[in-house]
């Protein structure tokens, strides 16, 4: 089976939407943000609306129901994607550029040893004007073709190397009202005891709301702008449209208290295109990744491994730095 993207020639972004409902009863926990709470705002008829998961939080999330914890590899319909694997000094998996926050821009990736090959592959020079589509989209579709969909900031390399991100997406949820309730943190051996460490109730807001709506943007006109060959331009739309789906079908448990599910996923423009199913993606993603490969668009082999060394962290950082992530470690906010 073929993936039809005709309906997407002349769209300079695809635009969906998709309604979602709580699993169970009608609460649900919003985001929430240090020293604001959660993030409710009025809209300009007056309706008090609820930000539920930011695009950082979305971004995340869209990459890591893409991730196989179990086997350190993509999920089987991407495995052959290039990505950047980083392990410590006794060849034990630390993190790779799927799972952290900012790509190859992290740290573990962009200090560890052997990361100078990929620099050299971006050709950036000091005091030189540098052209995106020339230096940095070859080197990102080669290595991490990842991060040409979720963009990155690569100031470990220059401050001028920037991609904005090619597919964005939020939850929403329209009309909303508080529901409060709250608890008490139990101490049954002394439950009198002061600051917090007897009994400490406390209160608890969580929402209802007459309807809650995930946002995605696929901004096609930038995946053009990147000058790619045909397949790729196709792999990355397939690679967006597949993370959607694989992210309404297993993501959407966003809390504890946060258990979505979906009622419906539409195109919003260009009103003529159809989102093809995930099992028609799952079968086409393989055909476009071997293609690549074939081309020698990807790194041979494509998962290019670099090595942190405990003494990186000490010369470069002054100090002992920040203990190595774990694969399982959830991705901070970009």
């Amino acid at each position: 089976m073929s993936l039809d993207l005709s309906g997407l020639a002349d769209a300079p972004r695809l635009l969906m939407e998709a309604k979602l409902k709580p699993l169970q009863g009608d609460r649900f926990q919003p985001t929430g943000f240090p020293n604001l709470g959660a993030a409710v705002y009025k809209t300009p008829a007056g309706n008090e609306n609820l930000l539920v998961e930011s695009a950082q939080s979305v971004a995340n999330r869209l990459e890591r129901v893409c991730w196989d914890e179990t086997a350190d590899d993509w999920v089987k319909p991407l495995r052959g994607l290039p990505f950047v694997k980083v392990i410590d000094e006794d060849g034990k998996a630390l993190t790779n550029s799927v799972l952290e926050a900012h790509r190859i821009n992290s740290e573990y990736i962009a200090r560890s040893d052997g990361f100078e090959e990929i620099k050299s592959e971006i050709k950036f020079v000091t005091d030189h004007p540098f052209d995106l589509r020339r230096q940095l989209i070859p080197a990102l579709l080669k290595y991490d073709p990842n991060s040409l969909i979720h963009g990155l900031f690569l100031e470990e390399v220059a401050g001028v190397i920037r991609l904005p991100r090619t597919l964005s997406g939020f939850i929403e949820a329209q009309d909303i009202r508080v529901a409060q309730s709250g608890g008490v943190k139990l101490n049954r051996v002394e439950p009198t005891l002061k600051e917090g460490e007897g009994n400490v109730p406390y209160s608890r807001d969580e929402y209802s709301a007459a309807e809650i709506t995930s946002y995605f943007n696929l901004d096609l006109a930038q995946i053009r702008a990147f000058g790619l060959y045909a397949v790729a331009e196709q792999l990355l739309v397939a690679l967006a449209l597949f993370k959607i789906h694989k992210f309404l079908a297993e993501g959407l448990r966003l809390r504890t208290a946060c258990d979505l599910g979906l009622i419906s996923l539409a195109v919003v423009r260009p009103t003529n295109f159809a989102i093809p199913a995930l099992p028609l993606l799952e079968e086409v993603l393989p055909g476009l990744i071997n293609a690549l490969s074939n081309e020698g668009c990807f790194a041979n082999p494509p998962t290019t491994v670099l090595k942190w060394q405990s003494k990186v962290r000490r010369t470069r950082r002054g100090s002992q730095g920040p203990e190595p992530p774990t694969t399982s470690q959830q991705k901070l906010n970009q």
